[in-house]
């Protein structure tokens, strides 16, 4: 669909040189500007969900904790703030 916008000319003069620096039209900048800003009015729980999975850092809980846990043992010989000092 079409939309009619105004648009002060330093703003259009800013658009169409980004525009010419990225190899895309006027208008593929706008619906990208258009589409990121939407994308931001996610709430907080549907942006985070998955988050660390989509960028290959996915593990499950109980071996997080496990590992962490293991670690705790190896360096201070118990929990941590009770080992040795």
């Amino acid at each position: 669909m079409r939309i009619l916008a105004d648009l002060p000319d330093d703003d259009i003069k800013w658009l169409d040189a980004r525009a010419a620096e990225l190899g895309k039209s006027r208008a593929a900048l706008l619906r990208e500007a258009v589409a990121a800003f939407r994308a931001g009015e996610r709430d907080w729980i549907e942006q985070g969900f998955g988050l660390w999975t989509r960028y290959g850092q996915g593990i499950d809980g109980a071996v997080y904790e496990g590992t962490i846990r293991a670690q705790w043992t190896r360096d201070s010989g118990g929990s941590p703030g009770i080992g040795p000092a």
